[in-house]
């Protein structure tokens, strides 16, 4: 059985990959290149460099995946607020085209990249999958328009989907330049010394979930959950004044941070259900916060990621 992965080069999509090939099955990944890193991809994968948005009914053709997960996106809640245009191109038409080529190309399974800041500020904490949806930022506005074609390419056309709600991942490869990977911001700061900027008073909480065990709800789905979504998550809290103290016992080193104020479209705490997942998909994390904080914080110490 072959997969398609769009974004593959990058921080999710690789791994993603990685477990793929683990699990023995053929891997294309598609990506442009602009966030993603050719070093991430594992050998044994096809690789293409195109953008999403463009006509790949020639990957398809040439290839003839049996299913797609579609990874590729713009993540960064902070850029989708200064650039909201972009944001939809990236969230909403990619998926839509990719959408057109799987439906055309006869694809078993679509499963789809979705977040928790469609959610909003919560009603309730832990957050299931019925909650309401209500995003405060044009970031979750995009993936909740983005499932709404997914569901409705579903009921028009027939197209199998699992739609992936996820927790604020973490873990190696992540990016260090943008609000979505403040874990690793965090890590490169503190290996180097400096301070970590804290926006708000960094008792605003967030569900870290370890991108290994993201990768396998993804592979878990191409079987399972069929036409569902489905939270993944660690189903627990941890604030980022949390994270600069972990930060400071696993280096050893102090860890001072400087505060400036909450920027517009931030979510005060989140923290989400994952029952559902552990019913369809048979899949738990295996990872704790801390665990995972180690291997990456490991990552950068040896070197596998450039730190500059």
């Amino acid at each position: 059985m072959k997969v398609l992965v769009t974004g593959g080069a990058g921080f999710i999509g690789s791994h993603i990959a990685e477990e793929l090939l683990k699990q023995h099955y053929e891997v294309v990944v598609v990506d442009n290149l602009i966030t993603g890193n050719r070093e991430n991809i594992p050998l044994g994968v096809t690789f293409y460099q195109a953008d999403v948005r463009e006509d790949l009914s020639e990957i398809f053709t040439k290839e003839k995946p049996d299913f797609v997960i579609h990874q590729a996106a713009q993540v960064s809640v902070a850029h989708s607020m200064n650039q909201p245009i972009y944001d939809s191109e990236e969230n909403i038409i990619s998926t839509i085209n990719l959408l057109e080529a799987s439906v055309n190309h006869n694809i078993k399974k679509f499963v789809f990249a979705s977040s928790a800041a469609l959610y909003g500020n919560p009603e309730y904490l832990a957050i299931d999958e019925k909650h309401v949806v209500n995003p405060i930022s044009f970031y979750g506005l995009s993936k909740l328009n983005a499932e709404s074609y997914i569901q409705l390419f579903s009921r028009l056309y027939g197209l199998s989907y699992t739609i992936l709600r996820y927790a604020n991942v973490y873990g190696m490869r992540q990016d260090t330049k943008g609000e979505a990977g403040v874990v690793a911001i965090f890590i490169e700061q503190a290996l180097k010394g400096e301070s970590p900027t804290i926006f708000g008073d960094g008792e605003q909480t967030r569900d870290f979930v370890f991108v290994k065990d993201v990768a396998k709800a993804n592979v878990a789905s191409l079987h399972n959950g069929d036409n569902e979504v489905i939270n993944i998550s660690n189903c627990s809290q941890t604030s980022v004044l949390e994270i600069i103290n972990n930060l400071s016992e696993i280096t050893g080193k102090p860890v001072s941070p400087t505060f400036q104020p909450e920027r517009p479209g931030d979510i005060r705490h989140s923290y989400l259900s994952n029952l559902k997942a552990l019913k369809l998909l048979n899949w738990y994390p295996s990872y704790e916060f801390f665990q995972g904080i180690e291997e990456t914080i490991a990552y950068y110490e040896k070197g596998l990621i450039k730190i500059s």
